[in-house]
């Protein structure tokens, strides 16, 4: 049992977090069902409703899942890496619409066509409101799972991964607008965050200094500047 903890400890952090985000995440979408805060911009009306983009809309889910997944197995730095890339934009969303509850009025009231993909899309709606929007954590979390792709030295040699991970990247993130579900502003404020969390996980490396600093600290001195 020893063994099997001091080999998957690592794992604790996520389900924690995972259950401090689901309680959060529906204390919201309770609480805010008439935002005050509308989000709109005029790109949004050029851009036409699409149905089949909820394909990838809904791959998103096995898209992360299985990027964590696979980095949790098989490299624990790059796990640790998109755990605190990826926590860090969720604790920011969360903050955004519990402080400045936000919504939108872009989704279509009939549905334009009738046929599988609008079905699955009008069952998406009654499950999640269009509110707490701001930014996209499906774009959000669509870039730092291609980063954390990119930036592993066994995933990066895999050029099929590679371009696969690109297109179900940028086909998810192109998936919340024609489907309605986001305004070009949230994916916009999305793709912000997401470079200033690329600087500090990737270009910084934030995780490796404070695990080193955690590791001299505890020796009782701290590492040279």
């Amino acid at each position: 049992m020893k063994k099997y903890y001091a080999r998957y400890k690592h794992a604790i952090p996520l389900f924690i977090y995972a259950m401090i985000y689901c309680f959060w995440f529906a204390y919201l979408e309770k609480t805010v069902t008439r935002p005050s805060n509308l989000i709109h911009m005029k790109m949004d009306d050029a851009i036409p409703f699409c149905e089949v983009f909820v394909i990838p809309y809904f791959l998103w889910f096995a898209y992360v899942s299985v990027t964590v997944l696979y980095l949790f197995f098989k490299d624990k730095q790059d796990y640790i890496r998109i755990c605190t890339f990826l926590f860090t934009g969720m604790t920011v969303f969360l903050i955004v619409s519990t402080l400045w509850p936000n919504g939108h009025h872009l989704r279509p009231a009939v549905m334009p066509r009738d046929n599988i993909f609008t079905a699955m899309i009008a069952h998406l709606y009654r499950m999640d409101t269009p509110t707490n929007l701001w930014p996209s954590i499906h774009v959000y979390n669509s870039l730092g799972a291609h980063f954390a792709v990119i930036r592993n030295p066994l995933l990066r040699r895999n050029r099929a991964v590679h371009m696969g991970s690109l297109a179900l990247c940028v086909s998810i993130i192109l998936s919340t607008v024609f489907i309605k579900q986001h305004s070009v502003f949230d994916v916009l404020t999305a793709f912000i965050m997401a470079a200033v969390m690329y600087i500090l996980v990737y270009g910084l490396d934030i995780v490796t200094v404070w695990q080193h600093r955690r590791f001299h600290v505890r020796r009782g001195r701290l590492p040279q500047a």
